[in-house]
């Protein structure tokens, strides 16, 4: 990937938003962090900013105009939230890398719960056509129990995604923020990828070896 990209993250605040926002810090991109939560987002760039002095990084506050201007978008928010931000940025994320680590869950946290039997992404992508979505970061933040700084130093980060080129771009991205990427096929694939998460849920991350045997059981 090339270095000083805009990456642009949309709901900054939450906990993922506010994990992938610091592990991206370490890398030489700018950042664009969006979020409705004006004193939080001015937190969460002050502590990145004492982090890493080095980082280039601004907010924003409406998704539209950050997606606009960035080269890459990570869609930082629940599967429902996801779908009216879509709405919001269909037209300037067109061409674009869009990211997306959330997922459909049902209310005891233990279920995809997805109408259409799709995962997140798969959705995501249907409502942006014309944009590239990218499945990873979302089985390396479950509750955040773990600091970002723990996680970027040893977390596999999973990648599923239709365009190859995108897929690529994102291994890199993922890589020089200290994860290990781990490319496992189309969009299709994050539906077990999503799966993964709710397994997070229930117990602690675990390491590679542990995620992949329970990889290969999921699709065996």
């Amino acid at each position: 990937m090339a270095h000083n990209k805009t990456i642009a993250i949309i709901g900054a605040t939450g906990n993922v938003g506010s994990a992938i926002a610091k592990c991206l810090s370490v890398t030489s991109n700018r950042l664009l962090l969006m979020s409705k939560e004006a004193e939080a987002l001015a937190q969460l760039i002050s502590d990145i900013r004492l982090a890493s002095p080095a980082v280039e990084i601004e907010s924003a506050t409406c998704a539209k105009e950050a997606s606009w201007e960035a080269d890459l978008i990570v869609v930082a928010s629940s599967s429902i939230e996801g779908k009216e931000i879509a709405e919001r940025i269909r037209e300037v994320a067109i061409g674009k890398i869009v990211i997306s680590v959330s997922q459909p869950i049902n209310g005891c946290l233990n279920i995809v719960a997805s109408p259409s039997n799709i995962s997140a992404a798969e959705e995501l992508q249907q409502l942006l056509p014309h944009s590239k979505v990218v499945k990873t970061f979302n089985t390396a933040f479950a509750l955040d129990r773990f600091t970002p700084k723990s996680i970027c130093n040893f977390a596999d980060s999973f990648i599923a995604g239709n365009n190859g080129a995108a897929v690529d771009t994102v291994v890199e991205l993922v890589r020089s923020a200290g994860f290990n990427p781990i490319p496992v096929g189309d969009l299709s694939a994050s539906r077990m990828l999503e799966r993964m998460q709710l397994k997070t849920i229930d117990q602690p991350v675990k390491n590679r070896s542990g995620w992949l045997n329970w990889l290969n059981r999921l699709t065996n």
